[in-house]
């Protein structure tokens, strides 16, 4: 992201100023209103026409949560009496000053400049050469180093260090960097090898990924506007890890699928481009979510080949019509502590209770659709959790409690194997951390 940001041409300085002020209130939102990062960018970048700006925002907001920590250290170092509670709106604009200098690296005399305007437009005036001095401070002692397990709660920090007491350091670090941008190339609209061309052509730089045949990855992300043809379909912006979910599931040609947390539809999408055969099934709980899967598939032009639905897959009672299904996705709600990267806010709003209930309910989740199954049929568990009781004891327990469900092997392609399902960390060949536990359902 930060090489997209450099080329884009420097704007003025009421754009400028009013991109920072943008990013100021989606840090604010984030870091003191517990908001999430996702929504307030999805919303503040809405009202922004500029692609070049909305990448500006987009990284500032971002690189500010990432680094919070750091840049509040710093600030305390730096100033005799420390910002109040009213000063919230302030924090955050500096924060937002703080990481155009380091990690993105803009020019120093625009970063300044800008964001004391944006103090202006935020109606802190009196508070203009505040920001100007700190920020030029900064430029000229740089900041402190990171210390990336402070950004975990200490509560989360001492699980994953139970859970990886080997691995735990190269997580935290790996969770604190940027992600590259994955790409998932639709086979139905082109190949592979064709779209590499059309990047190419278009300035970019992806990279192939030999053992993912779906898959291209570039190192500097870019918006959509800049992918060719994905606004009609020939590409999707997805997670390697996320593209290893098709393989994992496996389901034979014509099969009947059930994707039951199917929102935003990357993942039905992914095997219906592989085969337009399959009889799915996408449901989610929530209406919103179910519209986003349908916008997915109008995108991929899938629209006509699966069947979306409005339904609580903890009551198959109420959407399911008998019939068994061939291969079960649940992409389980959970914890999200392998995305840590692209969600870095995760670690801001998490709470002990909040991962006590999501075990409860992927146990429920994985009890109700275990009925739906057909005889001989597969359960992939998956989720985007590093942490064993969402994973692995979740499968052993499940297992001591479905005697007709077998755990089936999978390859070094989805990470180690924990005994119980495989599991990638965060980092690892570039991708997300994530986990897979292929279920086999006995046949009578």
């Amino acid at each position: 992201m930060r090489a997209a940001i450099c080329a884009a041409r420097a704007p003025d300085v009421d754009g400028g100023a009013q991109a920072r002020l943008v990013a100021a209130r989606v840090i604010d939102a984030v870091l003191h209103h517990g908001r999430s990062l996702k929504g307030e960018l999805s919303t503040a970048l809405a009202g922004i026409d500029d692609v070049r700006d909305r990448a500006l925002v987009e990284a500032m907001a971002f690189a500010a949560v990432r680094q919070q920590g750091r840049y509040a250290a710093a600030l305390a170092g730096w100033m005799p009496r420390p910002l109040g509670q009213r000063d919230a709106p302030l924090r955050a604009l500096l924060y937002a000053g703080l990481a155009q200098l380091d990690p993105m690296g803009l020019p120093a005399h625009a970063a300044l400049n800008a964001t004391v305007d944006a103090a202006r437009l935020l109606g802190r005036a009196h508070q203009a050469n505040l920001v100007n001095a700190l920020l030029r401070r900064a430029q000229k002692e740089g900041l402190p180093e990171a210390d990336a397990d402070a950004a975990w709660p200490k509560w989360l920090l001492a699980e994953l260090r139970a859970d990886w007491p080997q691995a735990h350091e190269a997580i935290v670090a790996a969770s604190a960097a940027a992600a590259p941008q994955w790409l998932r190339v639709n086979r139905r609209r082109g190949t592979r090898d064709a779209y590499y061309t059309r990047l190419v052509a278009a300035g970019l730089q992806p990279e192939m990924i030999d053992d993912l045949p779906d898959a291209l990855r570039l190192a500097t992300p870019v918006p959509v506007d800049a992918l060719p043809g994905f606004a009609d379909g020939d590409v999707s912006i997805q997670d390697g890890a996320a593209q290893r979910v098709a393989e994992a599931l496996m389901p034979a040609s014509g099969a009947r699928v059930l994707d039951a947390c199917a929102a935003p539809g990357g993942k039905s999408a992914h095997l219906l481009e592989r085969d337009p055969a399959l009889r799915l099934l996408a449901i989610d709980v929530a209406a919103p979510r179910a519209a986003r899967i349908d916008e997915t598939f109008a995108r991929l032009g899938l629209g006509a080949q699966a069947r979306v639905r409005t339904a609580d897959a903890l009551k198959p009672n109420q959407w399911w019509d008998g019939t068994p299904f061939d291969a079960v996705l649940l992409d389980a709600p959970c914890s999200a502590t392998g995305i840590v990267r692209r969600q870095p806010d995760v670690l801001l709003h998490r709470r002990p209770k909040d991962l006590d209930a999501l075990v409860t309910l992927q146990a429920q989740l994985l009890d109700a659709l275990a009925g739906v199954v057909a005889p001989g049929g597969t359960l992939l568990y998956a989720t985007c959790s590093i942490l064993h009781r969402e994973n692995r004891a979740q499968v052993e327990a499940f297992l001591a409690r479905h005697g007709d469900f077998v755990l089936e092997p999978l390859d070094a392609r989805f990470g180690r194997d924990t005994g119980a399902g495989h599991q990638r960390l965060p980092g690892e060949g570039g991708m997300d951390g994530f986990f897979y536990a292929r279920l086999r359902r006995a046949t009578r």
